[in-house]
């Protein structure tokens, strides 16, 4: 296990290298231990994971071409296998974050537990490096510059179908059960944070449903760059070293085990030497978390209070507000949600400057700070838009104080307008607010209008159905 006595020594390229007893992994990516320790953050499970199916994969990919012993590819495969399944997390042990930007040292790490390990279920000596070599065997028909993103698009494919997209499409769900349940009550609207025209609350829920539909989609388009894989370019995108049919076989068996469709790229070049595809997804998921913290915001707004505040709505009591004023309860949820959308928006200017700063010719060499920043970023929405859904979302109610304060509102006089003229619909709310009386009382001394006129103009609820007490307007 690493950090245990070292007991063996193991060579590589550049000579002779301690490795703990125990180790899986061998001197390649023990000097990346030693000249990596900056953060020591290990890489996210999703991408482990993506990149031992990779290794899996192409194993069996390269034993059907005839380019890998049977035997070896089996025990290939079962190692590989260990690793998908979490079994040899503890032995992926380079620095996520600082490290040769190709993520060079992260591939050999792999590699080289796969080999030992495989060399372990052929009855061989660890670190012996035969009869399974870590290049030789484990890493046939690829390089570090095309198994890197091919994991990180493949990680983040798997991620957005299984976590994100599932936690989007409940809270979608829960805004438009919440519109319908809401429709029926009516308060001011706000526009530059001032009295609006009335709308319903469940209108306003409605536009919060259709946020989350519009996530999805564009999810789904990141998707399908997500699955335009590198794998099969090789070091610099001409494919040396590779099988023609490498790639289009190992993506076949890649949809199959993942779940994810994903297909060799037509154009290696554009696929290896950027990060174009997933500096895209960082750009929805960068939108997703915007749109989130405007519900969240809205909603902090209209429970301000109770007594000082909008009060429209309440919000689920979970725990104590204030350590010093009793009673207190604050929108904790909806706070927790903006602080994820924080640390998302920074994650997206992260990978922005790696795709920006990164990509020199054939290669980009940010990729492993652009890969946890990502799949950070997955994550962090995914758990964000559950909480938001379950513990907020689910338990608000609408207060009584939004539809009461309708018929105070100044903005009822844009109903007015089309009857009456715009200066003198004007004249009207300044004379309400000055005199704090209703547009109602005003305007049934400045105008000719009936009573039962000024009922029909005035009804709120027509005032929040289009077409029925219409006229020129703006916003």
């Amino acid at each position: 296990m690493a950090g245990g006595p070292v007991r063996r020594i193991e060579r590589d390229t550049m000579g002779e290298l301690e490795v703990p007893d125990g180790a899986y992994y061998g001197a390649s990516t023990m000097r990346a231990v030693k000249n990596f320790p900056a953060s020591g953050l290990q890489p996210p499970r999703r991408f482990v994971r993506a990149l031992g199916l990779i290794k899996l994969v192409a194993a069996r990919v390269n034993a059907d071409l005839g380019l890998l012993d049977a035997g070896l590819a089996d025990a290939i495969v079962k190692a590989a296998q260990e690793i998908v399944d979490g079994r040899r997390d503890d032995q992926i042990v380079v620095d996520v974050l600082f490290q040769t930007g190709s993520g060079t040292s992260t591939n050999m790490n792999a590699n080289e537990v796969i080999a030992n390990r495989a060399i372990e279920l052929l009855g061989g000596q660890i670190g012996s490096r035969t009869p399974v070599h870590p290049n030789d065997h484990v890493n046939i028909c690829q390089s570090s510059n095309d198994v890197i993103p091919s994991a990180i698009q493949l990680a983040a494919l798997v991620a957005i179908k299984e976590d994100l997209i599932p936690a989007l499409e409940k809270f979608q769900a829960a805004l438009e059960k919440k519109a319908v349940e809401l429709m029926t009550v009516i308060k001011t609207g706000r526009t530059h944070l001032q009295d609006a025209t009335p709308v319903r609350l469940g209108q306003e829920f409605q536009g919060y449903a259709g946020q989350a539909k519009r996530a999805i989609r564009r999810l789904q388009h990141a998707q399908e760059e997500l699955g335009d894989l590198p794998l099969g370019g090789t070091a610099v995108g001409t494919g040396i070293n590779a099988h023609p049919e490498f790639a289009a076989r190992a993506a076949k068996i890649l949809t199959e085990m993942s779940g994810v469709r994903v297909w060799e790229t037509d154009n290696h070049f554009q696929a290896q030497n950027t990060l174009d595809a997933v500096l895209e997804t960082s750009g929805v998921l960068r939108t997703i978390a915007i749109s989130m913290a405007k519900i969240a915001n809205d909603l902090r707004w209209m429970a301000s209070g109770p007594r000082a505040g909008f009060a429209e709505i309440d919000l689920p009591v979970l725990q104590p507000g204030s350590s010093i004023m009793p009673g207190k309860v604050n929108p904790v949820i909806a706070e927790a949600v903006c602080q994820v959308v924080g640390q998302v928006v920074g994650n997206d200017q992260t990978v922005a400057f790696a795709a920006l700063q990164g990509s020199n010719f054939e290669l980009n060499v940010m990729m492993p700070v652009a890969a946890y920043n990502l799949l950070q970023s997955i994550e962090l929405l995914a758990h964000a838009a559950e909480n938001f859904t379950t513990n907020c979302i689910e338990g608000l109610t609408a207060t009584a104080h939004g539809p009461e304060m309708v018929e105070r509102g100044l903005m009822t006089t844009t109903a007015l307008a089309p009857e009456i003229g715009y200066d003198a619909a004007a004249a009207i709310a300044k004379e309400a607010y000055a005199s704090g009386r209703t547009i109602r009382e005003v305007a049934r001394e400045m105008t000719s209008l009936s009573a039962a006129e000024l009922g029909r103009l005035l009804d709120p609820s027509g005032m929040t159905e289009p077409g029925l007490t219409g006229g020129p307007g703006g916003g």
